[in-house]
């Protein structure tokens, strides 16, 4: 979100339909630095506003979700700032006066409580298992 341009992209059911059984982030994930500062969440914004999306679905462990949760806290603060440093104007203000966010826990240690299974704890048991019994395989020659 911070970077722009052709680091956003459209998900629709033909973009991802052949990734659901796909283990790892396939999705793309990245650390962020620069979206621990403020000026970072300015940038994000900005370009959130430039591209009209208002709803967030963020994937991720505590970093991500607390991150996003910081960004809808701050989101009018940081439109009106924006607006005040000429980079949107007020009409976008209100037209995006509201970012919803969703957030789901995606960690393979299967540590959230609350929870009965996180998003990729599935994947990267299956992933041990194939490995575990490809060496058993071997093992066994």
């Amino acid at each position: 979100m911070v970077d722009g341009g052709s680091n956003i992209v459209e998900a629709d059911w033909e973009s991802v339909s052949s990734i659901l059984q796909v283990g790892g982030t396939i999705i793309g994930s990245a650390r962020c630095k620069a979206f621990r500062t403020r000026e970072g969440r300015l940038s994000a914004a900005c370009n959130l506003v430039q591209r009209g999306i208002t709803n967030l679905c963020v994937i991720g462990g505590d970093g991500s979700l607390t991150g996003a949760n910081i960004f809808r806290e701050e989101w009018s603060g940081l439109l009106e700032e924006l607006a005040r440093n000429g980079k949107i104007d007020k009409g976008e203000v209100e037209k995006y006066a509201h970012l919803n966010v969703v957030g789901m826990v995606g960690s393979i240690d299967n540590d959230f409580c609350g929870t009965d299974m996180t998003i990729g704890t599935d994947s990267a048991l299956h992933r041990i298992i194939e490995v575990v019994d490809a060496i058993m395989t071997t093992a066994q020659r």
